[in-house]
């Protein structure tokens, strides 16, 4: 069930960083990062019978089995068998590594190491798109953009004219914010505590502003006198607690609902009094936006193409793969959004 893939594409997310790092769970050296890419099939291994030599694919950090009870199921994405894995560094298989130098095995990534002209991905992470799609830009589909996009379309669903907050304007809380743009949201305010972060933001549809570093009271209190009693729906992307808690808050009474994107610390405990739950506010969480990587990514695609939803205004850099370190610069100095590593120089 392996494809080897060329990699045409990929760009560079928050959680490579993080492992680039070392702050990520057990980590695993040496190892080939990079997750977010698009490529080319160049030959199918043993069992695989929908995908072949030539297919453009957008290989991604979860899967789709479709065999296990969640890939069944039309409730979630959460394949029992591919689902995010930070400590697996081989393949499924038989538990072996498909790179290595000088004959020592270098770990994989989460399942896809995009940061390499060539990798080994399990079919089930490989989503075929439409051929005719651009490659440079539609990479950027196989993680954040889709993550907070879903978590409004898939999971939110705010109704035409709502009122819609997103807590963090990186590239996952401005895709959220072009998710609620889609959906017809009336009012579309954007939490950040860095105000340089408003006039770009508006490209992506947000109409309103708030630094959450300028109020000497809770965040959830202000977006209440904002809105006459709360947001119809709020979407959380920094994964601090804090702004997870505010996110529930500041939703409505009897409607609202509050979904969560961004993670945690572990041993984060989130807080709040019951009678916010008994008032009917919902509280919801998602994993990349609840997308089926292999079933509903095609369609994704298919937005762009059509036209519905905006990717150019993502990217914000280009480099060659001989500079990629630049694209890691960009990020710890916090410019751009996504930097584009073009394999093929």
């Amino acid at each position: 069930m392996e494809v080897r893939i060329k990699i045409m594409y990929t760009s560079l997310c928050r959680t490579d960083l993080y492992f680039w790092e070392g702050k990520g769970p057990n980590p695993l050296f040496p190892r080939i990062l990079g997750h977010e890419a698009a490529g080319i099939v160049e030959s199918v291994g043993e069992g695989v019978s929908d995908l072949q030599v030539g297919d453009h694919v957008l290989p991604v950090f979860t899967g789709e089995c479709g065999d296990c009870n969640h890939c069944k199921s039309e409730e979630s994405n959460m394949c029992d068998l591919l689902r995010l894995d930070y400590n697996r560094g081989v393949m499924l298989t038989d538990g072996k590594c498909r790179f290595s130098i000088n004959g020592s095995p270098i770990n994989h990534f989460l399942g896809t190491s995009t940061f390499s002209q060539y990798s080994v991905v399990h079919s089930g992470c490989l989503a075929k798109i439409d051929p005719l799609a651009p490659l440079d830009k539609v990479c950027i589909l196989s993680c954040g953009v889709s993550t907070g996009l879903g978590a409004v379309l898939n999971v939110a669903k705010p109704k035409k004219g709502a009122s819609v907050a997103v807590f963090g304007l990186g590239a996952v809380g401005l895709a959220a914010a072009e998710g609620a743009r889609i959906a017809g949201a009336s009012r579309i305010i954007g939490i950040d505590r860095s105000s340089k972060r408003f006039e770009e933001a508006k490209k992506f549809g947000i109409t309103e502003f708030v630094n959450s570093k300028e109020h000497d009271r809770p965040i959830q209190e202000v977006l209440a006198e904002m809105t006459n009693g709360g947001v119809d729906r709020s979407i959380e992307c920094t994964g601090n607690i804090d702004n997870m808690i505010a996110a529930f808050e500041s939703v409505h009474d009897g409607w609202g609902v509050a979904v969560l994107v961004g993670v945690p610390n572990k041993d984060a405990a989130f807080m709040t009094k019951p009678i916010n739950v008994l008032n009917e506010r919902t509280l919801k969480g998602t994993f990349f936006g609840n997308y089926k990587p292999r079933s509903d990514l095609p369609s994704v695609v298919n937005m762009y193409m059509n036209k519905k939803l905006e990717l150019d205004k993502f990217i914000t850099h280009r480099v060659p793969f001989s500079e990629i370190n630049k694209a890691f610069e960009f990020m710890l100095k916090g410019e751009g959004l996504r930097c584009i590593i073009t394999m093929e120089e």
